[in-house]
């Protein structure tokens, strides 16, 4: 049975891109986390557009799953996980560093 149309688009992303899957995991959560922001003007200190991140990074694996039982292979819970991590690690790191520091725009008081 052939791939689904998520992962023919993936395949052919990395292709056009030269990056490793692994790659366009952290692009992908890191795209999608800025966008949320920008469009929906919230700031990088709220939870919302890390909430849409994890939404999009959770909708994405279901889809990875659902096209791995359609092509009857195993799915890798490990595989899943780490696409996960992958993807969610630096909007949770830039979150956290929106809140805890005044890296990301926080006016300096003098």
């Amino acid at each position: 049975m052939s791939d689904g149309v998520f992962q023919a688009a993936k395949l052919w992303l990395v292709g056009s891109t030269g990056l490793a899957k692994d790659a366009l995991h952290v692009h992908v959560g890191l795209i999608v986390f800025f966008a949320a922001a920008l469009i929906f003007r919230w700031p990088l200190k709220s939870w919302k557009p890390w909430a849409v991140a994890l939404a999009a990074t959770l909708a994405g694996e279901a889809w990875d799953i659902w096209d791995t039982l359609a092509a009857d292979r195993g799915i890798r819970p490990w595989g899943n996980w780490k696409d996960i991590w992958n993807t969610m690690l630096w909007p949770s790191a830039i979150l956290l560093l929106a809140r805890g520091t005044r890296l990301f725009g926080a006016q300096s008081r003098r």
